[in-house]
């Protein structure tokens, strides 16, 4: 939920190295190279100290003398080294620590951690308890990892490499020699922070900085959450570029372009391919810390190589590498250290409907009731703020919303097998008076669970109920608390399927505390709602003439076209803003990040606030989201009985998607925001959060019928499906128009009987951390030209998709991979396109999606895709096999089953399909495993090749063969997947 203010809409949003040799060969900068390192260790959570606010800083990094290496000791699992200040305290922006540690530690033998800290320990690093580190294997890795740690004793730094490929460029490179020489101007000249004025390593209380060098315009993506003007592909300022400020610090703001947003993912994966490298490979970067900070992508005018810059407020320099060398692979690596992604129910791949601003119960029922009407299929309904009292947490309106209507109403949606999913924020009002009763805040306040002031009292904000405070979830009682609230909210008439977390970032309407001699009796809020008559919603995209052609929204009005290209409407994004933020602490530290809202305390609490463990918020800001996640999953989990919890939240962190899905928060209703939904589902594959789609449709402002018809389209095959707007918008429900009604029935019945295939691959996602939605050089790394296409995207490996993403065409340009060893066919026909040109241009009428299948895959399917998804999943399977080129073709697939709501582990059924040959005979064959038991039976295929077909040995007569299409189909095949030993299918 966006906040507005004034009338415009706006979201708030190996041996030992004596120590005597570093004072004797330091003026030689010593190379030293080893492949092993140091047992995982644990640090002691971060305590605030006594800061002097009157110490100057210089404000000066040039100053910093780095640091020297004064001992080694080595291991065979890595290394632990000492590290002494080389010079004089700059105190650029901070007080320096004058002894760090470094502990290098080959934990797998594609995974290498650098954790250089404080020797005090002094400085915040994440609880254990928030992100579960793994333990390093126990094998000795010093001479099988592929990643190998180099470094520099004087003055210390360090280089990553490949030990099976030492010579190339390295994959992370802190040396000065290897970097631009400084002073380098601002960079991006508008920012005058992009100066680059020394690169040496600095580690200040309140301020970290290390620099690596990268290949010139190097392949960088993740370091989100962000929407890129860019794109997916990250810009490093080489090129046509100007590089990347991207700044860690969640805020509520309505998706602005190229600033900071709901969540903080301090991970990239880069990829490294050109004309010279035999085989493509990519590696990832990890920097575990919650600290707010900038990271800098920049290229110096005539460098020959870009850079990454990390500054930092705090924490410490942990760092994991991942070796890859493919891009899934890289992915899959950090899931392995951040926690892999829930599973996902399977009701929730069904389409779901919100609105904010359904009035009461009899509207969430005539909303289902035109659903069902026109036929267009409805898993979830949910509802926004509108269903409080007041706009109180684990309330009902006892009008609008009667408790007894509210359990009358869930109850119908389960009997048809649909679900419901209500809004919980992040805020609980506090009591304005003594004849006032509120339970949760009562219940807390007895508990101490609230975020503090640094003087013990209750830390006050100002959300959606008027003024309010905060959970802390470092509160060794708050688990409990919210529980409670949940599980009596459940109890007392709203029977949720799932929650939907918002405001989470923590978002306030104050800057910082406003509880002192603030009127708690006050309710309202510091601005308009949208639909008041000084904040109209009457926006529509750009190209809608709304005086002309009034609000229908409409394709054509009296057969005339609305769409003008002259058109436009106030845009959204802005550009990161320079030199905004604080300059003292208490304020904020001396040195500014590029927060969007300025002080970093702005629309949210101070940051001097204090949680329980005497952490400050400037330290846990970043994880508040993250740990509302898992408080709610873990209660979720005892609330429903074990059954798979379902929360979608708005703030996250790493690590978040182990307990929660997201949305791409409070886009806009407009064509570029149609374009940036699949950057931010690319995004979210690398970040582990792979549930992700958009507010179909758009969310702030007023949509059009023919945004809405490609929006609805698009989503149907993205993991995500929800369409929901804001308050006092028309209303964009997919029955409004005709043809958004029609593209929504006929994508969503793809989508429905993709379900299998959908479901094996979040199964895959949630045990191996595989992506489920992938960009398309992860499928083909050898193909640069893919590098930067983010306007198609990939369903696993089988399925690519190239949506219309602009208004008034009906064709689009795409690239089809693979030239030579690939053929793609239409999903829908079967035809077979031209495998001599990468770039096609494809016929794709309103309503329609270009989706291809990929040759050598094979895919299950839902024969008969229902109303829901539990009808769906009753249904038989169909197999569709697509045999690469060749007369001896060969395809792969798999299909995971289990009952789509017990929490892991589970019973399962893993089904693998394997086919081989051509048109002149070849044969399908399946392995199963597993104990789960399949109601469905595989009914019907689909391949190439024929004169006579044989199921289990026995001659078939339910075929067909069309031999332009090279497409063979077996109708009632009646394969029961439960056996070891399935029935095979042949040809010739």
């Amino acid at each position: 939920m966006p906040v507005f203010r004034k009338n415009v809409p706006r979201g708030l949003w190996g041996g030992l190295l004596p120590i005597i040799l570093a004072g004797v060969l330091a003026p030689l900068a010593l190379y030293l190279r080893i492949g092993s390192f140091s047992p995982y260790l644990s640090f002691e959570p971060w305590v605030s100290p006594n800061i002097n606010l009157d110490k100057p800083f210089a404000r000066n990094v040039s100053l910093c003398p780095g640091y020297d290496l004064t001992s080694v000791e080595t291991s065979e699992y890595g290394l632990v080294a000492n590290l002494v200040l080389a010079g004089e305290e700059c105190h650029a922006y901070g007080t320096d620590h004058k002894n760090l540690i470094v502990e290098v530690t080959h934990e797998t033998s594609t995974r290498l951690r650098v954790n250089i800290h404080d020797a005090e320990k002094s400085q915040f690093t994440i609880p254990n308890t928030v992100v579960r580190l793994p333990l390093r294997t126990s094998e000795t890795l010093a001479h099988s990892s592929e990643l190998m740690f180099n470094y520099q004793v004087s003055p210390f730094s360090f280089w990553i490499t490949r030990r099976s490929d030492p010579h190339a460029f390295p994959l992370f490179d802190t040396r000065t020699s290897s970097l631009p020489q400084t002073p380098v101007p601002a960079v991006i000249p508008d920012i005058p922070s992009t100066s680059l004025d020394g690169f040496s390593l600095i580690f200040e209380d309140r301020y970290l900085q290390l620099t690596s060098a990268l290949p010139l315009d190097a392949n960088i993506y993740g370091l989100g959450e962000v929407v890129a003007s860019s794109g997916f592909r990250r810009d490093t300022g080489g090129g046509s570029g100007r590089g990347s400020v991207q700044t860690m610090w969640n805020r509520d703001s309505a998706d602005p372009v190229d600033e900071n947003m709901y969540g903080s993912h301090p991970v990239y994966l880069e990829h490294r391919f050109d004309g010279h490298m035999v085989t493509p490979r990519s590696h990832g970067v990890y920097l575990h810390s919650a600290a707010a900070s900038d990271i800098l992508l920049l290229t110096p005018p005539g460098s020959l190589t870009s850079l990454i810059q990390y500054r930092m407020l705090g924490g410490t320099l942990d760092f994991y590498f991942f070796s890859g060398p493919t891009p899934s692979q890289v992915i899959e690596q950090y899931s392995e250290v951040i926690g892999r992604p829930a599973w996902q129910n399977a009701w929730a791949f069904g389409y779901q409907q919100c609105r904010w601003g359904y009035e009461d119960v009899s509207e969430l029922r005539e909303v289902v009731r035109r659903m069902n009407d026109s036929k267009i299929p409805l898993e979830v309904i949910w509802n926004d703020i509108d269903l409080y009292h007041a706009y109180r947490d684990f309330t009902t309106d006892p009008v609008r919303y009667l408790a007894e209507d509210m359990t009358d109403f869930i109850s119908e949606l389960a009997v048809n097998e649909q679900h419901y999913i209500p809004i919980v924020d992040a805020a609980i009002p506090v009591l304005t008076n003594k004849t006032d009763a509120y339970t949760p805040y009562e219940a807390g306040n007895n508990l101490d669970v609230f975020v503090k002031n640094p003087d013990g009292t209750e830390h006050i904000g100002q959300v959606w109920p008027g003024y309010t405070v905060f959970p802390d979830w470092f509160s060794p009682k708050a688990q409990g608390w919210w529980t409670k609230l949940l599980s009596d909210w459940f109890t007392t008439g709203v029977q949720f399927s799932g929650i939907w977390l918002d405001m989470n970032e923590v978002s306030s309407f104050c800057d910082g505390s406003c509880g002192t001699g603030a009127d708690l009796r006050n309710t309202s809020v510091p601005f308009y709602l949208p639909g008041h008559p000084n904040n109209p919603v009457i926006d529509y995209p750009e190209g809608y003439n709304a005086t002309r052609f009034g609000p229908s929204g409409n394709i054509t009005v009296n057969g005339t076209h609305t769409y003008d290209p002259s058109v436009r409407t106030n845009g959204a994004g802005n550009n990161v803003t320079p030199e905004s933020g604080d300059r003292r602490y208490g304020t904020g530290p001396a040195y500014s990040i590029h927060n969007g809202n300025g002080l970093l305390s702005s629309l949210t609490l101070a940051i001097n606030a204090t949680h329980a463990s005497g952490f400050s918020e400037l330290d846990v800001h970043n994880l508040w989201g993250l740990m509302n996640s898992q408080t709610t999953f873990k209660a979720l989990l005892e609330i429903r009985n074990g059954k798979r919890p379902f929360i979608i939240s708005r703030s996250t962190f790493a690590g978040s998607g182990t307990w929660a899905g997201h949305w791409l928060g409070d886009n806009f209703s407009r064509w570029e925001y149609l374009r940036y939904s699949i950057q931010g589902v690319l995004q979210f594959q690398i970040f582990q959060i792979p549930f992700v789609g958009a507010d179909t449709c758009g969310f702030v402002g007023n949509t059009d019928e023919e945004l809405c018809n490609r929006w609805m389209t698009l989503s149907a095959y993205l993991p995500f499906y929800r369409n929901h707007n804001i308050l006092s918008a028309i209303p964009q429900e997919p029955y409004v128009w005709d043809s958004v009604a029609d593209a929504s029935r006929g994508n969503i019945a793809v989508r429905y009987s993709l379900l299998s295939y959908w479901y094996t691959l979040f199964a895959d996602a949630s045990r191996y951390g595989t992506p489920p939605i992938k960009a398309l050089f992860y499928e083909f790394p050898n193909e640069p030209e893919l590098f930067a296409v983010d306007k198609q995207f990939m369903i696993g490996n089988a399925l690519l998709v190239t949506p219309v993403l602009y208004p008034n065409v009906t064709s689009v340009q795409g690239h089809f991979p693979g030239i030579g060893s690939v053929i793609w066919r239409d999903f829908f026909t079967s035809e077979q396109l031209s495998h001599s040109a990468q770039t096609q241009t494809i016929e794709v009428p309103l309503g329609k999606i270009g989706l291809h299948i990929r040759s050598g895959t094979a895919i299950v399917l839902y024969q008969e895709p229902g109303y829901t998804v539990a009808s769906t999943r009753r249904s038989d399977l169909s197999l569709l096999v697509s045999l690469s080129p060749g007369t001896d073709g060969v395809a792969h697939g798999k299909l995971y089953l289990d009952d789509g709501e017990s929490l892991a582990p589970t019973p399962y059924r893993e089904i693998e399909i394997f086919a081989e040959g051509g048109r002149h005979g070849g044969r399908v064959w399946f392995v199963s495993k597993g104990t789960y038991v399949s109601p469905t039976k595989l009914q019907r295929g689909a391949s190439s090749g024929i004169t006579e077909v044989r199921v289990g040995g026995e001659t078939w007569k339910s075929w067909s063969w069309d031999g332009k299409l090279g497409k063979l189909a077996i109708e009632r095949v009646g394969i029961d997947p439960n056996g070891l030993t399935l029935d095979t299918i042949s040809w010739r």
